[in-house]
Order: structure tokens, then sequence, then C-alpha cells
């Protein structure tokens, strides 16, 4: 999935979270974020990356015209795998200069006139992402890492799964940069780091939900998510079965 479009965010404040990556740019106008904490501000000197599953909220301000770009993990992998580690293993506001305002300019009049084309959406969301990548990281080469110690990974995500666990901190575990660990895992591991926390939450669940009679509001505390509601919502999609079903399987 990689979908280019253009929207005007309304001034009422909105939250919410998705598992895929956002890039948010105004051709005209501006919007309030906040990402993870993190708050800036969108307008035409400066863009907002959003990584994802990270928790936004954002309104827009008076009259404005966004260019928005929504991607997966495995968007441009076979191009380049460390662009999207790096643009996305933190919420930034990159600051945008006056070529990038012609590229951003040229892309918006586009999408206006053939934005039903989803190759263009792509190829011009493409474009805007490799252009934006060399503004922030330039043209640096991958440094050499050696072998991923998983166990240590493993043990660290044990003893915090009740709590958010970002890839920042995963990566200072094994005394990596975010950018780097996260493609040496997804290397090693065959998931992003997110499918992977996501992974060990949805197993403790599980394993909880067969093993202990506690509630299930106890039960998404425990294993870090959001809600009793955002647990159910997790297992129906990924494990097709809801919490009560779980509960009274077999395994």
């Amino acid at each position: 999935m990689l979908n280019a479009r253009l929207l005007r965010l309304d001034d009422q404040a909105h939250e919410h979270a998705h598992d895929y990556h956002q890039l948010v740019m105004s051709l005209s106008g501006c919007a309030e974020f906040e990402v993870d904490g993190t708050g800036g501000e969108v307008c035409r000197m400066r863009a907002c990356l959003v990584p994802g599953y990270a928790e936004h909220e954002f309104a827009g301000k008076g009259d404005n015209r966004m260019l928005i770009i929504d991607l997966d993990e495995n968007d441009l992998s076979a191009d380049d795998p460390r662009l999207l580690a790096q643009l996305f293993e933190t919420p930034r506001y990159p600051a945008l200069d006056a070529d990038f305002h012609n590229l951003l300019n040229y892309a918006g009049a586009e999408l206006a006139r053939y934005g039903s084309d989803p190759l263009l959406a792509r190829a011009l969301g493409g474009v805007l992402l490799r252009a934006l990548h060399l503004r922030v990281f330039g043209e640096g080469t991958r440094q050499p890492i050696g072998p991923l110690d998983v166990a240590r990974l493993d043990a660290h995500i044990e003893s915090n799964l009740a709590r958010r666990i970002t890839v920042a901190e995963l990566a200072q575990v094994v005394c990596l940069s975010p950018s780097h660990f996260h493609a040496q895992f997804k290397d090693s591991v065959g998931l992003t780091p997110h499918q992977y926390l996501l992974k060990s939450r949805l197993n403790r669940a599980a394993r909880l939900l067969r093993e202990s009679p506690l509630p299930l509001v106890r039960i998404a505390e425990e294993c870090g998510f959001s809600s009793q509601s955002a647990l159910t919502t997790a297992t129906r999609r990924y494990l097709g079965l809801t919490p009560k079903k779980l509960r009274h399987s077999d395994g």
C-alpha cells in the first residue's frame, strides 16, 4: 500500500493511531500535530512524519490543503530497505526547502488532475519520500553490524510487555541505532519490531486467557493493550477468535 491523496483537515481535533506510516505535507495553510507526545506544526516550511501505530492528535487551522502519503512497512523495500526504517524511526517535523516546495507543488497539481490513477499516486509518493529522505539523512552508507541478540530482546520484551515499548528502546538494548536495528531486525526475524511486539502481546494474551481466570480488562493491561476493546479487536483480527472463544478453546 502506498497512497497519496489531497485532503483538507478540519478545525476539530482528532486522535487515533493506525498500523501504517503517514507523511503529511501542506500545499496551503497549516495544521497542528502531536505524535506520541511530540508536537509540531505542518506548514509550507515543515512536514510531519507519523510512524505506524503511533498515537497522534491533529487539527487543521482554517483553510488548508494537505498532501498525505499513507504507506506500510513493505513499501519501497525492494529499492531501499533503510528508507522507511530511517524516516519513520521516530516522529519528525522535517524542514522543507524551496526545491522541495517545487516538487510538492507539482505532485499536488498532478494529484488534483489525475488523483484517481493509483500508479501515478504511487510514483509521486515514492519520489516525495525519496527526496525527503535525502534531505534528512543524505546519502550515508549502512553501518556494518553483527548478529542480533534476539534472546536478549525477548527477555526485555517479556519483562516490559505491560507498557509501551518503542523501537528506539529495543535498539538501545542491543546497542544499535534505531534505523539499523529496524533493518537488521526485519532481516533476522522476518517481522518488523512493531509486528513482533504485537505478536508477543497476542501470545501472552492467548496464554492468560487459556490458563488464568483474570478478567479481560486485567489481561489487556498485563499485555500492553490500551483497553479491553483494543484486545478484542486485535485477537479477532490477527487470531481469528474473540477473547471469549480463546478462553474456552483447548489451545
